[in-house]
């Protein structure tokens, strides 16, 4: 029995890909999603995360659970994952967890590659967030003997997410910075995450963290280069740091000051996951 905590694009991917091979339960706070979820094949069982004690009837109904709902929207701590976390302990049947985490806990590490011991040096809330959601499950499967796995993602893309693909970057006009400003990203196909999400349930190793990104090494303007020649759109404009700050929000600005270069080498040899996409330049033309 799976418990998807978090059942959006990627989530819905992975109930796909566990249909059939198990049972899937699917947390959620709207009635309103409950016919699309069973539709989907899963098993609809109602909480919010922003309140404890309705999580209370989930607590003891799944052996491995999907976490992938995104932390609350403000502070420092995830209570989100906090709350998770209690009424699962309370519960105990869980016995493997699965946590989409993001790339952001690295901060900027100025264009460096790097593996998945770099320390964490989280440069905003949204990412401090995300450094205590992890260390909350961390210490969640110590104390209760639950295999979690983390799994750090950069930027996801797929063509039919929605506001998930470059083009409608593009379409907007939104600039890019100047080659010498400029900073490396790094991307994944949604259906690999998806696919890596259901790798890790069944391959996960215990209190391990996992890269899930793919193997290409681009700057961000030229991946967005990349995508306008695909798609048959203008470039983007380049401009330099200074004029981008007057130009994009504080949020957008946020993404164009880290730089990383991520090696993936485990989400191969451990997950045993051979990538659908495993460049921009295939995922993009799919």
């Amino acid at each position: 029995m799976v418990l998807i905590v978090g059942c959006g694009d990627v989530g819905m991917r992975a109930l796909a890909l566990l249909k059939g091979r198990c049972r899937v339960l699917a947390l959620t706070s709207s009635p309103e999603r409950a016919p699309l979820l069973r539709a989907a094949g899963a098993v609809p069982v109602f909480g919010n995360l922003d309140d404890a004690a309705s999580l209370r009837r989930c607590a003891s109904l799944a052996d491995w659970v999907l976490h992938l709902a995104p932390p609350n929207a403000s502070g420092a701590r995830d209570a989100r994952t906090a709350h998770l976390v209690q009424a699962l302990a309370a519960g105990g049947r869980a016995k493997r967890l699965v946590y989409g985490s993001t790339t952001g806990v690295y901060g900027d590490a100025g264009g460096a590659r790097f593996d998945e011991t770099r320390p964490c040096r989280p440069a905003s809330d949204r990412a401090r967030r995300r450094v205590d959601a992890e260390a909350c499950l961390r210490a969640y499967g110590k104390q209760c003997g639950v295999a979690v796995t983390i799994l750090r993602i950069p930027g996801i893309y797929a063509g039919n997410r929605p506001g998930g693909h470059p083009r409608d970057r593009l379409m907007r006009g939104t600039p890019a910075l100047v080659p010498q400003d400029d900073v490396y990203t790094n991307h994944i196909h949604a259906d690999d995450l998806a696919r890596a999400c259901v790798a890790a349930l069944f391959r996960g190793l215990h209190q391990r963290v996992i890269h899930v990104c793919d193997d290409t090494e681009l700057r961000m303007g030229d991946y967005f280069d990349l995508a306008a020649d695909l798609c048959g759109l203008p470039r983007p404009p380049r401009v330099t740091r200074e004029q981008a700050a007057r130009q994009l929000s504080p949020m957008q600005m946020s993404f164009l000051s880290e730089s990383r270069r991520l090696i993936n080498r485990r989400l191969g040899q451990e997950l045993k996951l051979r990538l659908l996409y495993p460049t921009v330049h295939t995922g993009l033309l799919a």
